[in-house]
């Protein structure tokens, strides 16, 4: 992959500005002043933002530390409130450094077949406890398509993408992916409602910017700009609507419902990377199974994290649920059927696959007497990306 050319002059000086209903492609040079102009307005506005975003919680805690020096106390609860705002302004902190690394036009990307659909799909699962946490609903309407494109920052735009309507949806967001007629290029839509329905009178500008123009918001246009996507924004006074266009569009594949043998058929499914993005947790004692779980699933482009014991996955998927759990199967024990029985409680097809401790055997979840995967130890090489691509496909 040959690297982007580096800017003329600014490092803004090739980009065009989103504002209100203005349409942007990336990265294209300006060609005029006015083209000038308008990119270095969206950068004043995201200073701006990021100033606001800074000011805002690190004030907060400047009082808290005014607080505590002067009484020499603080509880657990101003405690935490203070860890919290520091974490916000040093949050605000990355999100404005990774906007100026992909802004820079260095970053090397590597352009491969990469599945719109599922990639979409993988990230709304991983976002559901979120989304849903907020009162946010989910309308889908998804063709399955196939881009060119670097497979980590797709995931970074959509988990951007979300991160924007957690700001400033409310209730319904419309999602669709279709292609255009001609030329045939991949499109993903989302529309929402930004303005509270029992709220009669329209937001003012400043309050549409802080709803609308926050650093997620930023990292998700910069991002789509340093992809070379074309995206259009669309405001009004109660909605938002955003289509970004993938000019690297592989197909549009026809829908297709087969059974699937087990035991074949998912080679081409795992070179292509179907379930880029997707959240695995490993919870397995053994460093020398840890090892094997990683160097299997080293090419399927997911993400993986590893804990060692049941007690640590409980805690872990109290912050979030991944997509999948794989377990070693000697730690199959009460406290693994009681976190287990708790995530089927809340997510009935959750994907959990056993790793027994031996032989070669592969059982899918449909045929297991456990309704769990299961794969042998001999055969982790070979059938355990086959497991995670048809576990993950079935509920996905």
């Amino acid at each position: 992959m040959s690297q982007p050319p580096s800017p003329p002059s600014l490092p803004t000086a090739h980009l065009l500005a989103d504002l209100g209903g203005e349409a942007a492609e990336a990265p294209t040079p300006p060609a005029s002043d006015a083209a000038v102009e308008q990119a270095l307005t969206r950068w004043h506005e995201l200073l701006g933002q990021l100033g606001r975003e800074l000011a805002e919680p690190l004030t907060a805690a400047l009082e808290r530390v005014t607080t505590l020096t002067t009484t020499g106390r603080i509880d657990r609860t101003g405690l935490r409130a203070l860890r919290d705002e520091v974490d916000r302004a040093r949050q605000a902190g990355i999100w404005a450094q990774q906007i100026a690394r992909l802004a820079s036009g260095r970053i090397r990307q590597s352009h491969e077949r990469v599945h719109l659909t599922h990639t979409v799909q993988s990230v709304l699962a991983y976002r559901a406890r979120e989304l849903h946490g907020r009162g946010i609903q989910l309308t889908q309407s998804l063709q399955p398509i196939e881009v060119q494109l670097d497979a980590s920052m797709l995931f970074s735009l959509l988990n951007a993408l979300v991160d924007w309507w957690l700001d400033a949806a409310q209730g319904m967001v419309e999602l669709r992916i279709d292609t255009r007629d001609w030329p045939a290029h991949a499109r993903l839509h989302c529309r929402f409602q930004h303005h509270p329905p029992d709220q009669s009178a329209p937001p003012s500008a400043e309050a549409l910017q802080a709803r609308l123009g926050t650093m997620h918001w930023h990292l998700l246009d910069q991002t789509a700009r340093s992809l070379g996507l074309v995206f259009d924004r669309q405001i009004d006074p109660s909605h938002a609507q955003l289509t970004l266009e993938f000019p690297q569009t592989v197909q549009a594949l026809v829908a297709q419902v087969e059974a699937e043998e087990p035991d074949h058929g998912f080679t081409d499914s795992v070179n292509s990377k179907p379930l880029a993005g997707s959240h695995v947790l490993v919870v397995a004692s053994r460093r020398d199974l840890r090892v094997q779980m990683r160097e299997a699933t080293r090419s399927m482009g997911l993400v993986v994290d590893f804990v060692g014991s049941v007690s640590e996955a409980a805690e872990f998927c109290r912050e979030g649920l991944p997509h999948a759990i794989v377990f070693e199967g000697a730690l199959r024990d009460l406290a693994f059927e009681q976190l287990a029985a708790g995530i089927r409680q809340e997510v009935p097809e959750f994907v959990f696959i056993e790793l027994l401790d031996g032989g070669q055997s592969f059982e899918i979840s449909t045929i297991s007497p456990t309704g769990m995967a299961r794969v042998g130890r001999d055969a982790i090489a070979s059938a355990l990306p086959s497991a995670l691509v048809y576990e993950l496909s079935r509920v996905m």
